[in-house]
């Protein structure tokens, strides 16, 4: 499972969501379905824009964490 944490980086940059959707130039409700893990794909140029605006890597913003399984 793929744990989206761009939220948390935006906390450790003191930035907004409707701030960042401007400077990457994504709608703040698109934005806010990447933030809250129900975007089924992201497009690396997103990705791109998103790592330059934060000043992070990719995995700062995703995480893979192992399904577990009952």
């Amino acid at each position: 499972m793929i744990i989206v944490n761009l939220d948390v980086m935006m906390a450790k940059r003191k930035i907004s969501s409707n701030e960042l959707a401007e400077i990457i130039e994504i709608t703040p409700a698109n934005l806010s379905i990447l933030k809250t893990g129900k975007a089924k794909a992201i497009r690396f140029s997103t990705l791109d824009k998103l790592c330059g605006a934060l000043k992070c890597q990719p995995g700062d913003i995703l995480e893979f964490v192992e399904d577990e399984e009952d």
